[in-house]
């Protein structure tokens, strides 16, 4: 089982920036991807921003010039710096992490798991 936890939301002005910081933990993970996703009100959850273990990033259009996505595979750490921010980027902010794990004796799947959310509010 992975537990996954988010910190760095918060209240902040339009042009104003903020740090996410999300840690996967738990015994024996594999880590191949972890990613920052977002849901506002009344909208479908969105991808912002992914990282493989290897380092491939993908980036939704409307941040790749003001948010940069990074991590420290070492303590299974993800990133997110949120830079030029605007009211629209306000949402609950989601940690998703992508972990490869053993069935049975020979085979392996992917399981995403899901943080709680952190909110992220800008004002105008």
């Amino acid at each position: 089982q992975v537990q996954v936890a988010e910190s760095g939301g918060g209240l902040v002005q339009a042009g104003g920036s903020l740090r996410l910081a999300c840690v996967a933990s738990g015994e024996d993970i594999y880590i191949s991807e972890m990613g920052w996703y977002r849901q506002a009100p009344g909208k479908e959850r969105e991808m912002v921003a992914t990282i493989t273990a290897t380092g491939t990033i993908n980036q939704a259009e409307s941040v790749k010039d003001r948010f940069t996505i990074s991590n420290d595979n070492a303590k299974n750490t993800l990133y997110l710096q949120m830079s030029r921010l605007k009211p629209e980027d306000t949402a609950v902010y989601y940690c998703k992490v992508r972990c490869l794990e053993p069935v049975g004796e020979s085979d392996t799947q992917y399981t995403n798991y899901w943080g709680q959310g952190t909110q992220v509010t800008v004002s105008s």
